[in-house]
């Protein structure tokens, strides 16, 4: 069992939902994050004063998936995420110790379903 992390642009989100699903990955958890990485934010004039945004707006997936979606599921988010440019998002793979599903009880690989 693995926790698939991505972040990627909030535009992106659509497209990466609709790759997920055609890759059979429907259970996804989204929120909303602040970051930045190389883009390093940018400049910009608000009532004349300079202001340096270096936060930037992304979209945070958490993914659980057993060992044999792990590759499929970071090729759909490859596949509908990346623009070519800098900003397009990270995404980190961990080891998930345990999966309990509350409504059953099921444990491991039955839970994550």
């Amino acid at each position: 069992m693995k926790l698939v992390i991505a972040y990627i642009q909030p535009e992106k989100l659509n497209d990466v939902k609709q790759a997920l699903y055609a890759a059979d990955v429907f259970k996804i958890s989204v929120t909303n994050a602040l970051g930045c990485g190389q883009q390093k934010g940018y400049h910009e004039t608000y009532r004349g004063v300079d202001v340096e945004v270096n936060l930037l707006k992304k979209t945070r997936l958490e993914i659980a998936v057993n060992a044999d979606f792990v590759q499929p599921t970071i090729d759909a988010i490859v596949k509908g995420a990346r623009t070519g440019k800098i900003g397009d998002g990270k995404i980190l793979v961990l080891p998930l110790e345990r999966c309990v599903r509350i409504r059953t009880g099921e444990e491991g690989d039955d839970a994550i379903g």
